[in-house]
């Protein structure tokens, strides 16, 4: 049956959508993981609702609206954290509830109905068009490259990023820089598992390989993998159950990370 659901276009869309998403949260999503950086991935996935409202306001492509305003969040980030005394968990909520406010105002002001709007909130996998596709892949070939390019100054300063200053690795530069690449991931994922769900998709599939492995290239491998099987087994799981596919992706991870942590628990309690 699973194999019969390949023939049709929307699924083969949702299939190869699924696969970049799990390519780009296992790379980048290691990283938030392990520099717990979680809570500013929240925040810029929240203010790429303004682009997106934006977008609906003036007529242009809401993943381009997304990725300017997540971009933008990022550098503000970045920026408001080193150069003002303004603390990066209030520039995050700043960042958090502006975009969101900004967006229901786009949206308020746009005229006609935002068909799409839900989608781009919750994620629907399943509508994923030929042109965002290769958005998404065009993203993902970028973060690889540029992870690959640094992954030894962003291996050093996710580890001791005062041992990078002493080495004379511009910290900061690679701070805005790792910002952006969450920024890139946040825009390939929106149409998969939506604005809301982000930020599990982005730090579920790592969280499960970080109690396998301690290397962070490891890390990253199993991470992607996850991710891949996450999104591919929730969008057919989705499919047969008819229930939504972007909170199957997310509800499947959760309960595979509870798996892995019970798991866990018993074997240190035979153990000891």
């Amino acid at each position: 049956m699973s194999l019969a659901l390949l023939q049709y276009d929307f699924m083969q869309n949702a299939l190869a959508a699924g696969v970049l998403a799990g390519i780009a949260c296992g790379v980048v999503g290691t990283y938030v993981v392990v520099r717990r950086m979680v809570f500013i991935s929240g925040g810029l996935s929240h203010a790429t609702f303004g682009g997106i409202g934006l977008a609906y306001y003036l007529g242009f492509n809401p993943l381009l609206g997304a990725l300017l305003f997540a971009v933008g969040g990022a550098v503000g980030i970045g920026t408001a954290a080193q150069r003002t005394r303004l603390s990066e968990d209030t520039a995050i909520g700043v960042l958090w509830a502006s975009g969101m406010a900004l967006g229901v105002v786009f949206v308020g002001l746009a005229s006609g109905y935002a068909p799409d709007l839900f989608s781009y909130l919750f994620g629907n996998i399943l509508t994923v068009q030929t042109g965002e596709l290769l958005t998404m892949l065009a993203l993902d070939a970028v973060i690889v490259i540029i992870v690959v390019a640094f992954y030894k100054e962003f291996l050093a300063i996710s580890f001791d990023e005062e041992f990078a200053r002493v080495e004379g690795m511009p910290s900061r530069a690679l701070d805005l820089l790792l910002l952006g690449l969450v920024a890139l991931t946040i825009v390939t994922v929106i149409r998969v598992v939506g604005i809301v769900l982000v930020i599990a998709l982005l730090t579920i599939p790592p969280a499960i390989a970080r109690y396998y492995t301690t290397s962070l290239s490891r890390m990253m491998l199993l991470s992607v993998a996850i991710g891949i099987c996450l999104s591919v087994a929730g969008l057919f799981l989705s499919y047969i159950l008819d229930i939504a596919s972007g909170a199957t992706i997310i509800l499947l991870g959760s309960a595979v990370l509870l798996c892995v942590l019970a798991v866990r628990k018993m074997r240190e309690a035979t153990n000891g």
